[in-house]
C-alpha cells in the first residue's frame, strides 16, 4: 500500500511538472513578426522563395531574418523587381513600400523596421539611398543621413528626405518607447513618381472591409486599443476609407463619417485589425 501511494505521488508530481512545462512553453514562446507591403503597381510577394500573396499584403511570420522579393504585375513596362533581406521583430510590424521604375535609379521606396533598444526611450535612425541626404523631422532640418537620435518623442513624426537631382521623399512614421525605428528611404531620380502618404492615394484608394465578428458588430474607438472610448459600431461587410495603422497594436484608423457641412474633417476612429481587411481600389 505504501509503495502504491509513493507511485501515485510521483506520477502526480510528474504530471504537474509536465503541465507546467507546457504552460510555460506557450506563455514564453516568441511572438511572430508582422509584415506589411505596399507597392505601385501591384506586385507578387515572395518570401524565402515562395509566393505568399499580392500587394497590398499583410502577414505574420516567425521572427528573425527573411528574404523578401517583390515582382511587379500587370504593366506593359519592363519594371525592375525588388529584393531585400529584412529581420522581423517579435510582435512588431515591419513595413515595406516600393514604387517600381524601369531602372533601379528611377525606382523608389522605403522600409520601416524596429529593433529593441533596452531603454525607456524611443530612438530613430534615417538611412537613405543616395547617402548624405538632408533629413527634416516635423519640418525642421536635422542634418544629413545617416541621421541617428537615441531619444525622440514616442509619437507620429513627419520625415522628409531630400537630395539634389532626386525627388523629395516624405513619410509619416510612429516611434515607440523601447524601440529604435529605422527608416530607410530609397529616392528616385527627379521627375519620377515617389511613394508617400499622399502619392499612394493618387494611384489607389485604400478601402477597409469589416469582417465577421463573434458579436455581430465591431466597436470603433477614439484611439488604438481596447482602452479607447467607444464612439460607434460597424457591421460585417461595411466598407470605409483607410486612414492609418498603428504598428504597435495593429489597429486601423478609418474614416467613419465623411466630411459634410459643419464637419469638414468628418469623423475618424480606430478598429481592431483582427476583424478587417485593407484593399486597394483604383481611382
Amino acid at each position: 500500500m505504501r509503495g502504491l501511494k509513493i507511485t501515485f505521488i510521483v506520477t502526480l508530481s510528474l504530471l504537474i511538472l509536465a503541465g507546467t512545462g507546457f504552460f510555460l512553453a506557450g506563455k514564453f514562446s516568441p511572438k511572430p513578426g508582422g509584415l506589411r507591403v505596399e507597392t505601385v503597381p501591384s506586385s507578387s510577394v515572395i518570401i524565402n522563395g515562395s509566393i505568399v500573396g499580392e500587394t497590398p499584403y499583410k502577414g505574420f511570420f516567425k521572427a528573425g531574418p527573411l528574404l523578401l522579393r517583390l515582382a511587379p504585375k500587370g504593366s506593359s513596362e519592363n519594371l525592375v523587381p525588388f529584393e531585400t533581406s529584412i529581420t522581423l521583430e517579435p510582435g512588431i510590424e515591419t513595413v515595406v513600400g516600393r514604387n517600381f521604375g524601369t531602372s533601379e535609379e528611377n525606382s523608389s521606396g522605403y522600409i520601416i523596421s524596429f529593433g529593441k533598444n533596452n531603454a525607456q526611450t524611443a530612438g530613430l535612425v534615417v538611412v537613405s539611398e543616395p547617402s548624405n541626404a538632408q533629413v527634416l523631422v516635423d519640418g525642421v532640418s536635422r542634418g544629413f543621413t545617416t541621421y541617428d537620435i537615441s531619444a525622440i518623442a514616442p509619437a507620429k513624426h513627419a520625415i522628409t528626405v531630400k537630395s539634389p537631382g532626386y525627388s523629395d521623399f516624405s513619410m509619416t512614421i510612429n516611434t515607440l518607447v523601447g524601440y529604435r525605428l529605422t527608416f530607410y528611404a530609397k529616392l528616385g531620380k527627379e521627375g519620377t513618381q515617389q511613394i508617400s502618404d499622399s502619392d499612394t492615394q493618387k494611384t489607389s484608394a485604400k478601402i477597409v472591409t469589416i469582417l465577421n465578428t463573434p458579436t455581430g458588430y465591431l466597436r470603433v474607438r477614439s484611439k488604438p486599443g481596447s482602452a479607447g472610448e467607444e464612439i460607434a459600431q460597424v457591421k460585417p461587410g461595411d466598407t470605409f476609407p483607410y486612414l492609418d495603422i498603428d504598428v504597435a497594436t495593429g489597429w486601423i484608423e478609418i474614416q467613419y463619417e465623411a466630411s459634410k457641412s459643419g464637419l469638414p474633417s468628418g469623423i475618424a476612429g480606430w478598429i481592431s485589425g483582427s476583424y478587417a481587411t485593407v484593399s486597394a481600389e483604383a481611382i
